[in-house]
């Protein structure tokens, strides 16, 4: 389809949802939802689509008046700017275009589950995860979305083995999905006597919180074990076998959750994330597959891909997939001030993906 038709059946669909909303009693209740948010996501387009037809055909008619060899000299020289104006428009409007009809990723409006783990490092590796936890917690604070926690191992010295929460909220995931990935520390320890700069790690992984509808999880896949949670050193946390381990038999995912006192607590947590993790598998499957992940993406989920270092003794972050450098360390730790790095890659992949459009 040309990018000139693809316009026409924009337009021509639009004015086809305009029509079944006067009549709104027409409308089966079950498809009013989604009849809604696509005259909705249709609206910022067509005014733009609609100036950029009009543009043309004012440069079509303008060329049609230069072709005149009696055209009056003075209306000659206005036609020309004018045309040279309609050109202008016409690559201007179509850039516009181009953006806002660039493919969405499907998975933009979701919720998110976060996922911190510490990595090398040992006692450093498991602050920097418990940081980097607090770190996204202000930051969807700043956000104004809700930020559960759903489980977290503790080392015993503050510090986080691994820790992971839901986080609900408008646009989630379309944010938070390129914070997957290796984050690196550099600060000396308070029990470094030497003064010597230690590096260590933790690693991140964002993924898009599924419903049932998005992802099918039978209960015959599932293997389901209870028994005693436990806490740091071994200790009994109850005297119920309260925690949940439950294993999904076709992909080998398992996920464990003591946290709550409850069994059914627990396992409905342990649910929630198995189900993002499977749904995560399934949209890792299906990029590859298409072979259409570019060799630069920048939130292309890689757990093994360095993307941040913390330096704490020049109070500095670097993303290093968009070469930016802030010397905030304190406000983006402690106040998830993450927003310059967020918009810069968002705004990098955009740029990336209007590249390789078609149009």
């Amino acid at each position: 389809m040309s990018f000139s038709e693809k316009l026409d059946k924009i337009i021509a669909r639009y004015a086809e949802l305009n029509d079944k909303l006067m009549d709104v009693g027409s409308i089966p209740s079950a498809e009013f939802s989604k009849i809604a948010k696509e005259h909705s996501d249709l609206e910022h387009i067509v005014p733009i689509a609609e100036n950029y037809r009009k543009s043309e055909n004012s440069s079509l008619e303008l060329s049609q008046m230069l072709k005149d060899v009696n055209l009056d000299p003075e209306l000659k020289a206005i036609a020309e700017q004018e045309l040279k104006d309609c050109a202008q428009d016409i690559t201007d409007l179509a850039l516009q275009l181009k953006h806002v009809l660039l493919p969405k990723d499907r998975d933009d409006d979701k919720n998110a589950i976060i996922e911190i783990r510490a990595g090398t490092g040992g006692d450093e590796a498991a602050l920097f995860a418990a940081a980097l936890f607090r770190m996204y917690q202000k930051y969807a604070e700043r956000n104004r979305w809700k930020f559960e926690i759903l489980s977290v191992s503790e080392t015993g010295l503050e510090g986080y083995k691994e820790a992971s929460a839901s986080i609900t909220g408008n646009g989630v995931f379309a944010k938070l999905k390129f914070e997957s990935g290796v984050h690196r520390v550099q600060r000396v320890p308070e029990t470094e006597s030497s003064g010597r700069i230690h590096t260590s790690a933790a690693t991140v992984a964002v993924l898009p919180a599924a419903e049932e509808v998005d992802i099918t999880i039978e209960d015959k896949d599932l293997k389901i074990d209870v028994f005693r949670a436990s806490g740091a050193g071994g200790q009994h946390v109850n005297t119920t076998d309260s925690a949940v381990r439950i294993t999904h038999l076709p992909t080998g995912t398992v996920v464990t959750q003591q946290d709550e006192k409850s069994q059914h607590k627990n396992k409905a947590k342990a649910l929630k994330i198995l189900r993002a993790r499977v749904y995560e598998a399934e949209r890792e499957k299906k990029a590859k597959e298409r072979s259409a992940l570019r060799k630069d993406q920048v939130g292309s989920g890689d757990r093994s891909e360095r993307i941040r270092t913390y330096n704490y003794p020049q109070s500095r972050v670097t993303d290093h997939r968009v070469n930016i450098t802030l010397h905030e360390l304190h406000k983006v730790i402690n106040e998830g001030y993450l927003d310059q790095f967020i918009e810069a890659l968002i705004a990098e992949d955009h740029t990336a993906k209007l590249a390789e459009s078609e149009y």
